[in-house]
């Protein structure tokens, strides 16, 4: 079977050909059949070095015989059971122990469903409804978190843009917006809606743009001052930039933090953690009572996610895992500065850890509306020329590097980069 001809059949049953958002550009499109390590394979057998990477879950790469091991082991034991496991319990011990903000933990099936409970939690806590969220700030599907992340339109903060159809109006007036990095602006926010709000939500490294020094620790005494429920958007940072995760990296801790992909190693997995406090409004034996939060789903804490994504710890908690995630990712960081700067193209990129993008600007990044002056349309070209020599990205999110990539692969990738922006700078 051909890429053409798997296209034609999934053209005809999902919209847009995608899965969900992200979709190859027309005329590169192809068909994953199989991975492993930092590739992948279409369903011709080309191969492609990955930095997708199912979107972030993949830290070992794919197809890791750790983890296949693990879930090959469970699967034989059972793949749900609804009810406390071993599995959960190792693995929310681990996440527990990790996390600076953590004494109690409950699972959910995604990063989205996360910061949806997260939310809720706050509003039970402190009895206020709205929420403050940063301008380009990712949370997840659910209706409060799709507002202002790529907005149709700039307006003046505190107020939202639906970044999709069907979103109540209700919901809309209660979510603030706030420009990330500027601590003067949130304050003003905060303080005046200080009666109001329940919770502040960030992504601490907000997408790619690093947080500027000082601006985490005043949300972290704002939201104190006000008796605000700090939360820290984990999804992606998690045990991704450091064990610990953006609050052992940055040094501040939040009330609450979200998990998703790498907790689940591959598979679908999400998390709360917090103060037991906190947590304890999410008890189920506490039904009826005041601040009873509700959170429960079918697959909560399956045992085959969670298999997998305590593999995927132990092998993180490895001696040296992390100084060779960073050194993967200062290589490619490098490594792409230096081939824009020799070629000429004004460029920022920008990541942590094994993490890395680029915005073809000559000035600094540092919030939303400082990306929006990037050649976007260079970018998506230069998609096509490294997907043409077999590279896989996502520069609209973000380059992932997980221990499976060599320096080979890096070596490999920035001549393709290279290659691809000279091409286009011939081709004008």
């Amino acid at each position: 079977m051909t890429n053409a001809e798997m296209l034609k059949r999934a053209y005809r049953i999902f919209p847009g050909c995608s899965l969900g958002s992200y979709y190859l550009p027309e005329s590169h499109e192809f068909v994953v059949r199989r991975g492993r390590g930092s590739r992948v394979w279409d369903v011709e057998d080309r191969e492609y070095i990955d930095y997708v990477l199912g979107s972030g879950p993949l830290i070992l790469g794919h197809a890791h015989p750790a983890v296949v091991a693990a879930v090959r082991e469970q699967i034989e034991h059972g793949s749900t059971f609804y009810v406390v496991n071993d599995r959960a319990i190792e693995l929310g011990e681990r996440i527990v122990e990790a996390a600076p903000c953590a004494e109690a933990i409950k699972f959910c099936a995604s990063g989205s469903e996360a910061t949806f409970y997260a939310l809720r939690l706050a509003r039970a806590a402190t009895g206020r409804e709205k929420i403050l969220k940063f301008e380009g700030g990712y949370h997840g599907h659910h209706d409060a978190a799709m507002m202002s992340v790529t907005p149709s339109r700039l307006v003046q903060f505190p107020t939202p843009v639906p970044d999709s159809a069907g979103i109540p109006s209700a919901v809309e007036r209660q979510v603030l917006v706030a420009p990330f990095n500027d601590l003067e602006t949130t304050r003003t926010i905060i303080e005046q809606h200080r009666h109001e709000l329940a919770a502040v939500l960030v992504e601490p490294l907000s997408r790619m743009l690093a947080p500027v020094p000082g601006f985490l620790e005043g949300l972290r005494s704002l939201t104190r001052e006000f008796g605000i429920i700090l939360i820290f958007d984990e999804v992606v940072t998690g045990f991704r930039i450091a064990w610990g995760g953006a609050q052992e990296r940055y040094g501040v801790t939040p009330d609450l933090a979200t998990y998703g992909k790498i907790i689940g190693g591959g598979l679908p997995l999400g998390a709360v953690a917090g103060p037991r406090d906190l947590m304890e409004l999410s008890n189920p034996r506490k039904k009826g009572g005041p601040g009873y939060a509700y959170m429960s789903g079918t697959l909560n804490g399956n045992p085959l996610s969670c298999a997998a994504g305590l593999a995927t710890l132990e092998l993180l908690q490895s001696p040296g895992a992390y100084d060779r995630l960073r050194a993967l990712g200062d290589r490619l960081r490098t490594g792409l500065r230096e081939v824009t700067a020799r070629l000429g193209f004004a460029a920022q990129v920008l990541g942590e850890g094994p993490l890395a993008n680029i915005y073809f600007t000559d000035e600094p990044i540092v919030d939303y509306r400082s990306t929006l002056k990037a050649d976007s349309r260079l970018t998506q070209q230069l998609t096509r020329r490294l997907l043409e020599r077999g590279v896989l990205v996502n520069f609209a999110a973000k380059m992932y590097l997980s221990l499976a990539h060599t320096d080979a692969d890096i070596d490999r990738t920035l001549e393709a980069f290279e290659a691809g922006l000279r091409q286009l700078r011939s081709t004008g």
